[in-house]
Order: structure tokens, then sequence, then C-alpha cells
């Protein structure tokens, strides 16, 4: 797990860089063929997360799993 905020946000946004033009030429490519969706769709949430990351300023939790006993886990 990467500790320094800077760099996380440094290495999303290359991330993001990178996938962008990967995001444009399957949305082209799905509008002829379809099966490309659930690829462009995955690139798609991929770019998310990073836009997540970049612009995240909280500082980092060390435990990103609600506990067990919380209100959703009840409501299950």
């Amino acid at each position: 797990m990467i500790q320094d905020p800077e760099h996380a946000r440094r290495l999303a946004q290359n991330l993001v860089e990178l996938l962008v033009p990967y995001e444009e030429e399957l949305i082209q490519l799905e509008r002829d063929v379809p099966a490309f969706g659930p690829l462009r769709r995955a690139v798609g949430i991929a770019i998310a997360e990073a836009v997540y990351c970049i612009s995240d300023t909280s500082a980092p939790q060390e435990n990103l799993v609600p506990p067990v006993d919380d209100a959703a886990s009840r409501a299950r």
C-alpha cells in the first residue's frame, strides 16, 4: 500500500492520463461492436477510482471494512 498521499495522487493522475485515450477508443469500438461494452466499462471504473484517489483529500483510513455489527449488516 502506498503511504505517501501525494505519490498516490501522482500515480492515479498518470493512470488517468494513460487510460483516457483507450476509453475513448473503446467508446468508438463499442458503437460498432457492443461486445466491447464490458471492457469499456472496466476501463471507465479504473478511471473513476483513480479520479477518486486524486480528489480524495481526507487522510487515509487504516481499515476500510465496516464493522460487523454496523446498521447495514444488521439490516441484511
